[in-house]
């Protein structure tokens, strides 16, 4: 078409001449259309891979968030059973103080009777049940619960001296408080010396 349109030129042909520039300028508006065209295409991909970015971000964050509720539902569900056996633990525990064993058939049903109780702690500690420590730490409000205070010549100030009742966490979570008696320190020795 070059060609064609040097020849019309050279020779002065003005409607071959015409026609070929006619038909340039109707190709250069369609690739003027096609450029226009392939820029919104390009910007609808743009706009269209970001919308996909920004669902995917948002179903990851669901799926963490749901995931992390489960985790959640599932632990408290599982510390809400663990609470309620807790009465059990301190039923036996109240038991294995109270019975001394005296007869064969006694001693048989007190043997029974821990076997039970062990295979029950080896549950809960499967389950990450732990007990609060208490005797000789620091008192810890987070952890324990005071309910009597008393001086004390073997413990300083603000250590437990008695468990009255045992508590549990479950992993890092506070199950139930232990129940306990801290030391107020040595005391007034001169109190002491006067009685």
């Amino acid at each position: 078409m070059i060609r064609v349109y040097r020849e019309a030129l050279l020779s002065g042909d003005d409607r071959i001449v015409s026609e070929i520039e006619s038909r340039i300028n109707i190709i250069e508006k369609e690739k003027n259309e096609l450029e226009k065209k392939v820029l919104e295409l390009s910007a609808e991909i743009t706009t269209g891979k970001e919308k996909f970015i920004r669902l995917q971000a948002d179903f990851d964050n669901f799926r963490k968030r749901s995931e992390k509720e489960r985790l959640t539902t599932r632990f408290d569900a599982q510390g809400e059973v663990i609470e309620s056996l807790l009465p059990m633990v301190d039923s036996f525990e109240r038991a294995k103080e109270q019975l001394k064993p005296e007869t064969e058939k006694e001693t048989k049903i007190d043997t029974s009777y821990q076997g039970i109780y062990k295979q029950f702690v080896e549950i809960m500690r499967s389950l990450r049940v732990a007990v609060v420590p208490t005797v000789g730490k620091p008192f810890d409000p987070s952890l324990h619960e005071a309910i009597a205070r008393e001086e004390s010549q073997e413990y300083k100030e603000g250590i437990i001296i008695q468990e009255f009742r045992r508590g549990f966490l479950l992993g890092d979570r506070l199950i139930r408080p232990a129940m306990v008696k801290v030391s107020s320190g040595p005391g007034n020795k001169k109190a002491s010396m006067a009685s």
